[in-house]
């Protein structure tokens, strides 16, 4: 990371008046972001978009120190940022022509690699709504295990969607309208945490920057980039998840949405994204999987495989094999973990990497069989 020429790529970001678009118009006409800086006012007055008033704002602009104190701020914090140039810059936001020029991310995430869907939806979900956001990621872990999940860390469908991908092992990314040197809610602070270590949190804010209403709606149009499909889930007639909708429809990107009951408060929006033909009703993973014509991913076992596979167990993985052969019907987690003498924590990460091999499936109820 080259400090110098972040200082100034940072310092775009701060000028006032100067957005995405603007800038990215400037720095085209200019060359370089150093230059941008150094320019005449008279230069950068007839750059289309600038004119008197924006040149003057840029030549007198004090911007400077406080990226450096930004650049402190990301390398005290492991903050890995992305500028739009860049080749690690998601392809999928390059396209879109409101994209931000600089995104700070920490975590551990390709951002161009695998499938990215975004997950959406009210903040009051309903049990239903939960259980369609849990069952849509419990599908997708199985049927195509390089799912990336995107949401916006907010109450209900966000956090359900978010806590979902990290217990089947699915890397989820939370899109964040403020900086990266706090959480909010502060109360998803533990699910954050774990997230940084299988996914990422994102953002294109400065630290400092707070949680202002305004900014939640500017990060919606980075969850419908970033990802090939958004999905929503329950949503009354206005909210942000229909904003997100709306921008990834922009984009050119597919939505789906789950259908409700008419008359349905917090199944208004999806049913009317239906309606108006502005998403598509799906039921199930598979319903999406086919509109995007997505293949499954999931392994198929063959005796002979499976065989092989089972050579190639931990001691641990071996035991759990042992037992569950001698169950005809299967054998429910709690139990399996009761015999195991192991905590439920401990190997549920196991039985999922298993069902990943092929060696085993996960009955309703949480109920795990052997595959014959």
């Amino acid at each position: 990371m080259n400090n110098e020429k972040l200082r100034f790529k940072i310092g775009i970001t701060l000028i006032k008046g100067i957005g995405n678009n603007l800038a990215k118009n400037l720095i085209a006409y200019i060359g370089s972001e150093e230059g941008v800086f150094s320019e005449a006012q008279k230069n950068l007055a007839k750059i289309p978009g600038i004119g008197e008033v924006l040149s003057n704002e840029i030549v007198n602009a004090d911007v400077l120190k406080r990226a450096d104190t930004e650049i402190e701020f990301i390398i005290k914090n492991k903050i890995v940022p992305y500028y739009f140039t860049d080749r690690e810059y998601p392809f999928r936001l390059k396209e879109c022509p409101d994209s931000p020029i600089m995104i700070y991310t920490r975590g551990n995430c390709n951002l161009n690699d695998g499938k990215f869907i975004g997950i959406v939806g009210t903040r009051n979900a309903t049990e239903a709504g939960k259980d369609n956001c849990k069952k849509l990621i419990t599908d997708l872990a199985q049927k195509l295990p390089n799912t990336i999940i995107v949401s916006g860390m907010a109450y209900g469908v966000d956090i359900c969607a978010h806590k979902a991908a990290l217990d089947f092992n699915l890397p989820t990314i939370g899109v964040v309208g403020h900086g990266l040197d706090r959480i909010y809610p502060a109360v998803h602070r533990p699910t954050a945490v774990k997230m940084v270590e299988n996914g990422m949190l994102l953002t294109e804010y400065l630290s400092g920057t707070n949680p202002d209403r305004q900014n939640f709606v500017q990060r919606n149009r980075i969850i419908a980039g970033l990802c090939d499909a958004t999905i929503v889930i329950e949503s009354a007639n206005r909210g942000g998840a229909l904003i997100t909708a709306d921008v990834a429809n922009s984009y050119n990107r597919d939505v789906f949405a789950f259908p409700g009951r008419v008359g349905d408060e917090w199944s208004a929006g999806c049913n009317a994204l239906i309606k108006y033909n502005k998403a598509s009703l799906i039921e199930s993973a598979e319903d999406m999987m086919r509109f995007m014509n997505w293949e499954t991913q999931e392994v198929k076992t063959t005796s002979n495989i499976q065989t092989t596979l089972f050579l190639d167990l931990t001691d641990e993985e071996q035991n759990i094999v042992s037992i569950l052969r001698q169950q005809n019907e299967g054998l429910q987690l709690n139990e399996l973990a009761i015999k195991l003498e192991t905590p439920i924590s401990r190997i549920s990460p196991m039985l999922l990497e298993m069902e990943f091999k092929g060696i085993l499936k996960c009955m309703p109820g949480s109920v795990y069989k052997i595959v014959k």
